[in-house]
């Protein structure tokens, strides 16, 4: 997938390069999330974008703190994967090269929530 940076030029003369998720990144993410939603287990979220990672966090309400982040950090992209999955208590649940295959972890409690 196309790394996806923008420049934003807070001051004249020095711009600032944003990491943040791409269309085609953001469509498997919405797509989990509104299973979940249907589900009863995630009720909103929120979308950061920042200089070196991305962050999609969820939220089981709005008032607390995230219950898992799925970030995009295109530094670590060549090593471990640009893509996490982070449980609230910090732990990374899962790493890859692969989006898809990095939210399976999280739509494996999906199908445990329904059955």
């Amino acid at each position: 997938m196309a790394k996806m940076q923008s420049t934003v030029t807070p001051f004249p003369g020095k711009p600032l390069e944003i990491t943040s998720f791409h269309r085609t990144e953001l469509m498997p993410i919405l797509s989990l999330y509104g299973r979940m939603v249907a589900a009863g287990e995630w009720r909103d979220y929120g979308i950061s974008s920042l200089r070196d990672v991305a962050i999609f966090s969820v939220f089981r309400h709005s008032a607390e703190n995230p219950i898992y982040r799925i970030e995009k950090n295109p530094k670590l992209a060549r090593k471990q994967g640009q893509y996490s999955v982070v449980a609230q208590n910090g732990k990374t649940l899962r790493r890859g090269h692969d989006l898809k295959m990095v939210l399976r972890v999280l739509e494996q409690r999906l199908i445990r929530i329904v059955s």
